[in-house]
C-alpha cells in the first residue's frame, strides 16, 4: 500500500511502500511504525504456539492466544517506534526516509514516545498475564529489539540481531502456552536461529538501496561493507541457514511438528528461491522498485504466512 501521506510539506514527499493515507492519529501511528510488517513474523508466533499445543493442548484458548497477539504486537509497536526516535536524524537525511513521520513533521517527539511507553506497558502486562516466565523475560526481550536501534553505529552485522530480535516471537508464543523451557533446550534456540538468518536475510536485502547514503554517513551494514553483489550472496547463504534450520527442527523433532511443516518449509525454500531470482542483476543505484517490493515485503509475508498455515494444518489434521 504505498500511499502519499498528503498534508503539510510531507505532501510533496515520495511515501515509503506499506505506509497509510489520511491524517488521522491512528494513520500516522501505523505507518510510524509500519504496521504491515508485523506480518513478517506474527506468523511465526502462530507457528511456536501451535508447536506448544502438541504437549499443552489444556491450555489452549481464545484468552491466551489473544495476549500472545498482544503481547508480539505491542513489543514490535514498542521497537520500531523507539528505532524511529533513535533514528529521527539519519532519517531526516535519507531521501528514502525523509517523508518518514518524525522527519517530516507528522508526530512530535513526545507523541513518538508515548506511543513507546504506552506500548512497553502493554506488553509487559500482557506478558504477566500469560505466565510469569514469560513476564520475567519480558524486559529481556524489550531490551535487545531497544539495543538492535544502535548496532548500525559499531557493527555491519546488525542484520543478526534484528534477526534474533524476531526470533524471540515464536519462542515467546511457546513460552506462552507451555510455561516451561522444552526439551530438547536446543530446539526453541534452532527455531529462533531459523527465523534470525530468515529476516537477515531479507534484511540485508532491504539494506542495499541505502548502501551510498550509509557509507556517507558512517553507517554500518553488510551492503555497505561488501557492495551489492556480495550483499546478496550473504543474503542467499543466510536463507540457504534458515531453511536448513526449519528443516532440521522437524526432521530431528527438535520441535513438535508434522509433515505438513516439512511441506511449507519447501514452499517456504521455493519461495526465497523466487526471492532472489527478482533480485538477480540488482544494483544500489538502479533498483527495479516493483521488483524490490515484490521481493522484500511480499514474498517474506508469504513465507511466514505459508509456514505458519501448513503447520497449522499439520496440527488439526494430524499431519
Amino acid at each position: 500500500m504505498k500511499t502519499n501521506p498528503g498534508g503539510g510539506a510531507s505532501a510533496k514527499l515520495p511515501a515509503e511502500g506499506q505506509t497509510f493515507a489520511g491524517e488521522s492519529l491512528a494513520s500516522r501511528y501505523a505507518s510510524f511504525v509500519k504496521l504491515p510488517h508485523t506480518l513478517f513474523a506474527l506468523p511465526f508466533a502462530g507457528v511456536g504456539a501451535v508447536m506448544a499445543s502438541y504437549r499443552h493442548a489444556d491450555r489452549l484458548n481464545i484468552s491466551t492466544l489473544l495476549y500472545i497477539v498482544i503481547a508480539f504486537t505491542s513489543a514490535r509497536f514498542a521497537a520500531m517506534g523507539f528505532n524511529r526516535i533513535v533514528d529521527r536524524k539519519w532519517d531526516a537525511l535519507n531521501p528514502r526516509t525523509r517523508a518518514r513521520e518524525l522527519p517530516a513533521g507528522r508526530l512530535t517527539t513526545v507523541q513518538a514516545w508515548a506511543s513507546v511507553l504506552s506500548a512497553t506497558t502493554v506488553f509487559v502486562a500482557a506478558s504477566w498475564l500469560l505466565n510469569p516466565l514469560c513476564g520475567w523475560l519480558s524486559p529481556v526481550a524489550l531490551t535487545w529489539v531497544f539495543f538492535y536501534s544502535y548496532t548500525k553505529r559499531f557493527t555491519h552485522f546488525a542484520h543478526l540481531v534484528l534477526g534474533w530480535g524476531l526470533g524471540i516471537a515464536p519462542v515467546g508464543a511457546y513460552l506462552a502456552l507451555a510455561g516451561a523451557w522444552p526439551l530438547p533446550w536446543y530446539g526453541p534456540v534452532a527455531l529462533a536461529a531459523a527465523v534470525m538468518f530468515w529476516v537477515a536475510g531479507f534484511d540485508v536485502i532491504y539494506a542495499v538501496q541505502d548502501l551510498e547514503f550509509d557509507r556517507t554517513h558512517g553507517l554500518r551494514s553488510i551492503p555497505a561493507r561488501t557492495g551489492t553483489p556480495r550483499a546478496l550472496a550473504l543474503a542467499r547463504a543466510s536463507h540457504f541457514c534458515a531453511v536448513s534450520l526449519f528443516l532440521l527442527v522437524g526432521v530431528l523433532h527438535w520441535m513438535p511438528t508434522g509433515v505438513l511443516y516439512l511441506a511449507g518449509v519447501a514452499i517456504m525454500a521455493g519461495l526465497l528461491f523466487y526471492e532472489h531470482m527478482l533480485m538477480r542483476g540488482q544494483s544500489h543505484d538502479k533498483l527495479d522498485i516493483l521488483k524490490f517490493d515484490r521481493a522484500f515485503f511480499r514474498v517474506n509475508v508469504s513465507v511466514s504466512t505459508t509456514l505458519f498455515v501448513c503447520t497449522l494444518l499439520g496440527r488439526l489434521l494430524h499431519l
